[in-house]
């Protein structure tokens, strides 16, 4: 063999035995970052693979992922009583000319943040602390319950027809009832609290490590 040839040899020999010694190593690596869990063996993992954690907390990036809330329900308030309505003639007595109905009223009303309204005027982010300000609650819905709201007693009088309005003005009545009950018990304060809760929740899941909400 000339001296050529054995000098090529030599080198494709060295050549190969440094990539297997690569590929050895890097097998080695691997197997060392997956099984180093505890103590020194895990932080030196962490050293070698220098991997951080990295979230994006950003403030357009956290006015986004409150305004997905969007509407958010944070309360209800509920209503079980009986309400009455009648119309009396001013002469003949009641027995007559009156006409009254009692119902029996089951109705619901729920508050909450509309949280699709935030801005980032509503959000200041310092670090790993931030400050929200959200937008005022509001009643969503305030609705009788007609499957389960119903006339209990009718009584009209023998010389008239039932008016069939009178019914309906006293539901309207008790919905009116039912929104003043509901804000007088505080609901929209209560909405506020809930909706501060939920929304803290979601930013320390996203790292923050204070949150303050008002």
């Amino acid at each position: 063999m000339t001296e050529p040839d054995r000098r090529t040899r030599t080198l494709t020999t060295a050549a190969l035995s440094g990539l297997v010694g690569m590929l050895a190593g890097i097998l080695l690596l691997v197997v060392f970052l997956h099984s180093a869990k505890v103590g020194i063996w895990d932080r030196l993992a962490t050293a070698v693979s220098a991997r951080m954690t990295r979230i994006d907390t950003s403030q357009p990036t956290v006015v986004m992922q409150i305004r997905r809330l969007a509407r958010l329900e944070s309360v209800s308030y509920s209503m079980d009583k009986m309400v009455t309505g009648d119309r009396e003639g001013r002469i003949l007595p009641p027995f007559l000319t009156g006409d009254r109905v009692l119902l029996e009223v089951h109705g619901e009303a729920i508050a909450g943040v509309d949280l699709t309204q935030i801005s980032s005027q509503n959000v200041r982010v310092d670090a790993r602390t931030i400050h929200v300000h959200l937008p005022p609650a509001q009643l969503f819905t305030v609705a009788l319950d007609n499957a389960r709201t119903h006339v209990y007693e009718r009584q009209t009088g023998f010389l008239v027809p039932v008016d069939p309005s009178l019914e309906g003005e006293v539901r309207e009545k008790a919905a009116e009832n039912l929104r003043q009950s509901a804000l007088a018990a505080g609901i929209l304060a209560t909405a506020h609290q809930n909706a501060c809760v939920t929304v803290t929740k979601l930013l320390l899941g996203l790292n923050f490590t204070q949150v303050t909400c008002d």
